[in-house]
């Protein structure tokens, strides 16, 4: 977060000295970035906070609500991005091309360096306070490449009009990040499956434990990304009805180690 504030000053400093919108833009990508990484590193501290008889799940879903204003900033910014874009576009203006090719390379270093720390923990979590944070500072990479790219074509060119364009194609990227972060968040809010398990297949390797029947109402959802629950009426074989705690086991050991659903009724 350090780091990213850095590059989002010299970003702005640069930005406002080259008279560039598509550096400035990436300037305010840099901000949702140090906002994102606050965030999350507030979020995951209130996660690990322990359960309570008031909050008998922990505080595991402030991770969701971390994401859902992580989308909705990202939101905001793009609508003024956009904004300024069009308003270049109609008046464009001149572009210093060194000063933005600078700040655009020194933001692909900072977001290398980031990435690079980011890279464990987003390959080994399902975490989507995570996620979202790894795909702000991936998205950033590749906006500070395409203004770099932009300055160089200005640079080679004189074609001042580049600059509000590849603002508008960094808003896009911004945007498309906010609908995957938001549009997760609210599956996970709406208490739907979570996302790579099937109620089907659930049903169906339950049914297939030797003393289930039946099962009816199943319902599986998500207390946050990576933490599913389940809960179900298990039928079983008249024959097999002094089976139960063993069939109880059963059931629990194949939802665990199938479906990572570690919280089950």
């Amino acid at each position: 977060a350090f780091l990213t504030f850095f590059i989002l000053c010299v970003e702005v400093a640069g930005g406002l000295l080259a008279n560039s919108p598509s550096l400035l833009s990436d300037a305010a990508h840099m901000f949702t970035d140090v906002f994102s990484l606050t965030l999350s590193w507030f979020a995951l501290k209130i996660a690990r906070l322990p359960s309570n008889v008031e909050k008998t799940y922990g505080y595991h879903r402030i991770e969701i609500l971390a994401s859902v204003v992580n989308g909705l900033m990202i939101i905001f910014m793009v609508c003024g991005i956009f904004y300024e874009a069009v308003q270049r576009y109609q008046n464009p203006p001149l572009v210093s091309s060194e000063i933005v090719m600078a700040a655009a390379s020194m933001g692909i270093v900072a977001n290398l360096i980031v990435i690079y720390y980011l890279k464990d923990p987003f390959q080994n979590t399902h975490d989507l306070n995570l996620k979202s944070v790894f795909f702000h500072v991936l998205g950033d990479l590749i906006a500070s490449l395409g203004v770099l790219i932009g300055g160089g074509i200005i640079w080679f060119t004189g074609w001042n009009i580049v600059d509000p364009f590849l603002a508008a194609g960094i808003a896009l990227l911004l945007l498309l990040g906010a609908w995957n972060v938001l549009s997760e968040a609210l599956h996970i809010l709406l208490e739907g499956v979570p996302r790579g398990v099937s109620v089907s297949e659930v049903k169906k390797e339950l049914k297939t434990i030797p003393a289930i029947q039946d099962i009816h109402e199943l319902h599986i959802w998500c207390i946050c990304s990576n933490i599913y629950a389940l809960s179900t009426h298990a039928l079983i074989h008249d024959s097999m009805e002094n089976q139960f705690e063993k069939t109880l086991k059963e059931i629990k050991n194949l939802l665990v180690n199938k479906f990572n659903i570690k919280h089950s009724t």
